[in-house]
């Protein structure tokens, strides 16, 4: 079996009639011309070109594959342009909804330049909030969360959503570092508010630190963020911010019962309408690249 690229050298040296003008053409060095060549002639059990004096010709055997072969380029460079022309036609605008933190993270990283340059007719609208937006209802196209999700939406995992305890060198200064994490129980801490309880992180520090002193709750991650850099208290926080904040310092984590991945969502009425698909198959495609914003 041979897939397209196996007929490339043959096509390129039928034209040409050289193996160097054919590595030329292609973008290819000599040898790996003549290589996937001769893969070729090995897979089919046939030789498909002999050299002359004069260059290389094709035998009987490449003459006969010759036609088919120049079909499938036409029907490959027909369905090139028929990509490209329905890219070129997708034309609105996807909502996306995220943790306002992302929103920077996924803006400077340069992943919506490549989007955009491959679809230069569609926009992306950040849609954010303290609750999750119902994509049923309209309030957003695509969602990026963590944790549990709905079990009416379609997704696809992208990253790890990695959570660690950090506290700022002011507070460690002044009180001290827990050398474990049943020291946390003795440390003011910084948390969500009461009304979030089923959250995992109250959760989890409900276990771990009964009874603790929570100096500050807040019902957003950013308003965690500053009130630990603030030093106030010691808190779980995402690694991705964490991390990259010069005003903490991380103690304890990544921290297992706190992991969660990070998905791509969408509702499967529209998963497949053309501009929601570009957008949700180009994150997946590039997922490698979200690691750094999603995980730190």
């Amino acid at each position: 079996m041979f897939d397209w690229d196996d007929l490339k050298p043959f096509l390129a040296v039928a034209e040409h009639h050289s193996m160097i003008a054919a590595a030329r053409s292609l973008g290819l060095s000599q040898s790996t011309v003549q290589r996937r060549l001769a893969e070729l002639e090995r897979r089919i059990g046939r030789a498909l070109v002999v050299r002359h004096p004069a260059g290389y010709r094709l035998t009987e055997d490449g003459l006969s594959l010759l036609p088919m072969a120049q079909k499938v380029a036409r029907a490959v460079a027909e369905l090139q342009q028929h990509l490209d022309d329905t890219a070129r036609d997708l034309d609105g605008v996807v909502r996306v909804t995220c943790p306002e933190p992302l929103v920077p993270r996924i803006v400077g990283s340069g992943l919506l330049d490549a989007f955009q340059v491959r679809y230069p007719r569609l926009r992306v609208e950040f849609v954010t909030s303290d609750r999750y937006l119902d994509l049923a209802q309209g309030e957003a196209d695509v969602a990026f969360r963590s944790g549990d999700t709905d079990d009416e939406l379609v997704g696809r995992k992208i990253a790890e959503s990695l959570w660690a305890i950090y506290a700022s060198p002011d507070y460690l200064e002044r009180h001290g570092r827990p050398a474990m994490l049943g020291d946390l129980g003795r440390h003011a801490l910084v948390g969500l508010e009461s009304a979030l309880a089923s959250h995992r992180m109250l959760i989890w520090l409900a276990d771990v630190a009964p009874g603790a002193h929570f100096a500050v709750r807040n019902n957003s991650v950013l308003g965690l963020v500053s009130a630990v850099r603030s030093g106030a208290g010691i808190g779980p926080l995402p690694t991705a911010l964490g991390d990259a904040d010069d005003g903490l310092v991380r103690i304890f984590g990544p921290i297992p019962e706190l992991t969660r991945s990070w998905r791509i969502l969408a509702h499967p009425d529209l998963r497949h309408t053309p501009r929601i698909a570009a957008f949700f198959d180009f994150i997946v495609e590039n997922k490698a690249a979200l690691k750094a914003i999603f995980t730190g």
